[in-house]
């Protein structure tokens, strides 16, 4: 039995496929940085905070205030928003200032977002 044969009806013509892609299929490393931060999103909390500082900046206790979470809470998970670089920090005097950063990658999710909220819940309040 040829197991080159065997082989190629199992793939379903995938290499073919893979053949007329024009760029190299992206490293480990790099799907490695989109599955981070898709880990740092898959918090529900962290998600809407992410989405609330794509339109304003803010303080965390006005960040608490508006999520109804505690300020230590909405640190932590603004903590991991900026490790990923999806948010910025700016201190004003005594407080400090948190937004989204102004990349690609942060205007991107935020559209990803609400039009993942548009199609999931088209008639929410």
């Amino acid at each position: 039995m040829d197991t080159n044969a065997n082989r190629h009806e199992h793939e379903h013509g995938v290499l073919e496929l893979l053949a007329h892609l024009k760029e190299p299929v992206p490293s480990l490393q790099q799907f490695k940085k989109v599955s981070d931060i898709f880990k740092i999103l898959g918090d529900p909390n962290r998600c809407r905070i992410f989405w609330i500082l794509c339109h304003c900046e803010t303080c965390v206790i006005d960040l608490s205030n508006r999520v109804e979470m505690t300020s230590p809470a909405v640190s932590h998970h603004l903590r991991q928003l900026r490790n990923m670089d999806l948010v910025i920090s700016e201190r004003i005097g005594k407080e400090v200032y948190y937004r989204a950063a102004e990349t690609e990658i942060t205007a991107l999710l935020h559209q990803m977002i609400e039009k993942v909220i548009d199609l999931a819940c088209p008639y929410a309040d």
